[in-house]
């Protein structure tokens, strides 16, 4: 039996250890600390973002957007459906009404050509997923805001160091969220960070990411006392989370480049099925760049997709599956009395499946796999 080639395997750079001892060292070990800053100067001279805040997950990077976009009762916010559950649960925990997208016909992001028709008086935010770290169409979905006066919140989970037209995911909506859960490109474990391009929401963003209080203006000296002047919640990380993160960021090129190999090593050994039409791969439109978050591949229907899993498994590849479609879920379902009917989100339920992409993984490895998909579809039975 071959090792077991996991689906996904944190990468350490050798510094983290010795970032943390120094944070724990320096005497502020509770947030907004030297590496804090430095993690998030570093995401704001990068990327362009107006304001950084890291948070401890991107979940809480998107709750205070849904704060910060002052979601009331009944406010409608349009996600799309093939997504993780934290989308929409950030807007529902503020009262809003869920109105789920369905997805391209030729990759997960939300239809942009869609949500026009989704819109009503009461609707307040679109939230694009760059699924994947794969762009959703910009362009279109912050026409449609302005027209309508919405704003639009990323979800930029997936999408670090990746573009659309030349500019940052992340820096073109009015806020977004990142991720850095060890399933990510760049990891802390845990962690996320809320980026901030309209300059209304940064000073208030702040205070609610120190507990609705201005304890960060007091911090600076801009202040003689600080106090509770806004809701807001605990979000801010601590400084040993930074301080990890830190270390990923200083080698972020180096993770780049070794994923985008793993990835194009994929793309090249299973060209071939996707000729025969026996999958589809991954879809870049001309406006996107890779980051090489992850690599998936479609199958044509739920059956073969789980046998494919089990071929896997038998040869010791961990390989996994990704979203059910929100709108079918037992939680929306059971609050709104109804099912929409979004079938490319349900195609991608059934049928897309993720291979194991991590900075180790060898060459050899993706060889192996790449071997055994194509055995497989030679061979289905």
């Amino acid at each position: 039996m071959n090792p077991l080639i996991p689906f996904n395997k944190p990468y350490l750079t050798g510094k983290e250890a010795h970032y943390i001892y120094q944070a724990v060292y320096s005497g502020k070990i509770s947030g907004n600390g030297i590496y804090t800053k430095g993690c998030q100067r570093f995401f704001e001279e990068r990327y362009g973002f107006k304001k950084t805040l890291l948070t401890t997950s991107c979940t809480d990077a998107l709750e205070m957007a849904a704060i910060l976009a002052n979601i009331q009762p009944g406010d409608e916010v349009i996600v799309p459906s093939y997504t993780f559950v934290s989308t929409a649960l950030a807007f529902v925990r503020e009262g809003a009404k869920i109105v789920f997208a369905d997805s391209c016909a030729n990759n997960p992001n939300i239809d942009a050509d869609k949500i026009e028709a989704l819109i009503t008086e009461r609707t307040r935010v679109i939230v694009p997923v760059h699924y994947a770290g794969i762009a959703c169409d910009m362009d279109k979905i912050m026409q449609l805001a302005e027209k309508y006066n919405l704003l639009v919140i990323e979800d930029a989970a997936q999408a670090i160091d990746s573009f659309y037209k030349g500019r940052a995911l992340g820096a073109i909506g009015h806020m977004a969220a990142f991720s850095f859960h060890e399933t990510k490109n760049i990891v802390s474990g845990e962690g996320g960070m809320l980026a901030i391009n309209d300059d209304r929401f940064a000073d208030r963003a702040e205070i609610i990411w120190e507990k609705g209080t201005n304890r960060a203006q007091f911090f600076r000296g801009e202040i003689n006392k600080y106090g509770w002047v806004d809701t807001g919640s605990s979000f801010l990380p601590s400084e040993i989370v930074a301080a990890f993160l830190y270390a990923q960021l200083e080698n972020l090129d180096d993770i780049q480049r070794k994923r985008k190999e793993i990835w194009g090593l994929y793309a090249s050994g299973l060209a071939g099925l996707a000729e025969k039409g026996l999958i589809t791969l991954t879809d870049i439109p001309d406006y996107a760049t890779n980051n090489a978050h992850m690599f998936y591949i479609v199958c044509r229907d739920l059956d073969t997709r789980s046998k494919l899993i089990e071929h896997l498994k038998a040869s010791n590849i961990h390989s996994v599956f990704h979203y059910l479609s929100l709108h079918k879920s037992d939680f929306y379902s059971a609050r709104s009395g109804k099912t929409a009917s979004l079938p490319n989100s349900d195609h991608y339920t059934d049928c897309l499946l993720r291979l194991p992409m991590y900075f180790e993984l060898t060459h050899d490895n993706v060889r192996f796999i790449t071997k055994e998909i194509v055995d497989f579809f030679n061979d289905p039975s």
